[in-house]
Parts: C-alpha cells; structure tokens; sequence
C-alpha cells in the first residue's frame, strides 16, 4: 500500500474522532498530522506545544508559526520533567517520564476543555526503533493515528512536500536531553550549553547536526557531506572558540556522521529491543 492509498484511512480515522489535541512539537510528523486534522475537523483541533528547559526555543517559535499558518488554535504547556529524578538522572528510558509528564497533562487539559482525543506524531518507523515514550503514550490513552495509518516518515515527508508544508524537508530533531550519555545527570546548564552550540552551527550553514555532550568534551555529529565544510581552517577556528566560550574544553568531530539516537549504540540488545518501549 503506498501513501495515497494510507491518506483515505489516516483521514477517515481523524474524521471519526470529532475533537483532539495533538501534541505538537513543529516536527515533520506532528506538522503533518496537524495540517491533516485541521482538514478534517476544522476549528475542533488544538495544538500544545510543551515548553521547557529541554525544548530549543526556536523549535517553539517554529511551531507556533506553523499552527498560525494553518489557522489552528495553539497553546504552550510547561511541563516540569527536570524536577523529576527519574528523568534527570538520564536512565535508558529518560523519554518515557518525559512522555508520561506531558501526556498526563494533556489528558487533564483535555477533559477540562471537552476534547475528545490526544494524538502524536509517531510513525510506522518508530516501531523499529528504541523509544521508550511509546509506552507512556499507551499507559495513558494516546493515539498515533499515523502509525495506525502505516504512514513512514519518507511518505509523510513528500505528502507534506505536496501540501506545501515548511516542514516536509525540515531536519530530524529530538529534545536536547538526547545529547547526553545515559546516567549523566541533566541540568540547565548543560542543556543551555548544547542549545547555544547548536544554534551556532546553524548559523554559520548546518542543518542536519547534533552536539553530543560527555562533560568538558562536546562530540559535534554533521551529515557526512558536511563533514569536508568544518575542515576550512577559519571556520573550524570560530566553532573551537565558540565551543570554548561555552565551558568545553575538548572540542571533536564525530567522523561517523550525524545518527539520530547515538547514544542508544552502548545500550544492550535486550533494552533497544524490548517491546515494553515500543521497539521490535
């Protein structure tokens, strides 16, 4: 079945759902999802965005444009996940409190506005893939209609290239608590220490990175076709000083490339691959 044959039944399950909250972080998933709901439901659709220290700001502006773009009410929604031991204490399943602490507010927001539904953004492709917030997402009643759907990410990215959304080619991205090894406490600092380094490769022409953080070392990951660019001997100067204004004191270059979910490679088979967190 190809995606135009998957749109009828994604649509068709929205349509049935009368009224929903999408939990909305400006992605390519959830971006899609919402253009989506919006066609079926009209004004009976609302996005949240959740704000925190984990969250880059300018994904939240990026979202909030979106949803203004398309004519869906928004709204941000703290959540307060770094208050939480299990989470900032970096266990292997980290997303699953970061995913319970949201959800469970958007189940409460939910039943106090009269919205029928809570949605996300996950795929066909994140059944094969660790992620421990699938489970919290069940626990509480979360649907993934595009799971449900069989959409992949490939085919949500060329629907969204045909509907014109800004996000169809947009880099993948994850919460910047990602970017730290597992049992490596999490603080502001050192989320603010990632953002600032991210924002800063942006600027000078990267798009698909990350800037993984093992303490005074910051393992900078590019895609490997632009591994060659940060060997310029003037711009690999202003990232070293950047980095070191930063509070890191070894500044490296990932020479595998940018993959999402790097950190999981130290993890067990067993854990990556337990169905409990939503991987197969």
């Amino acid at each position: 079945m190809n995606a135009n044959e998957k749109l009828p039944l994604l649509q068709k399950r929205l349509k049935q759902m009368g009224s929903v909250i999408i939990a909305f972080s400006g992605g390519v998933d959830s971006s899609f999802l919402l253009r989506a709901a919006k066609e079926q439901l009209g004004n009976k659709v609302l996005a949240v965005t959740a704000v925190s220290e984990t969250y880059p700001r300018q994904e939240l502006l990026f979202a909030e444009k979106l949803a203004a773009s398309l004519g869906v009410h928004w709204m941000e929604l703290e959540t307060d996940e770094l208050s939480n031991p299990n989470f900032f204490s970096n266990p292997p399943e980290r997303c699953y409190y970061c995913k319970q602490e949201l959800f469970s507010k958007l189940v409460a927001l939910a039943r106090d506005m009269g919205y029928g539904y809570i949605l996300d953004g996950a795929n066909a492709d994140d059944t094969t893939d660790f992620r421990p917030g699938i489970k919290a997402g069940k626990e509480l009643g979360i649907i993934s209609p595009l799971k449900e759907a069989g959409l992949t990410k490939e085919e949500i990215r060329s629907l969204s290239r045909l509907w014109g959304l800004p996000s169809w080619d947009k880099p993948s991205q994850a919460c910047l608590s990602s970017r730290f090894p597992y049992g490596h406490r999490i603080t502001i600092e050192k989320l603010k220490q990632v953002e600032e380094g991210e924002d800063f490769l942006r600027s000078i022409g990267f798009r698909q990175l990350r800037v993984r953080h093992h303490g005074e070392i910051a393992r900078i990951e590019l895609a490997i076709a632009d591994l060659a660019k940060i060997t310029d001997s003037l711009q690999r100067k202003q990232i070293v000083d950047h980095f070191k204004n930063l509070g890191f004191t070894y500044i490296t270059l990932d020479l595998a490339g940018f993959r999402s979910g790097s950190m999981n490679e130290v993890l067990p088979v067993s854990i990556t691959q337990g169905e409990e967190y939503g991987s197969k």
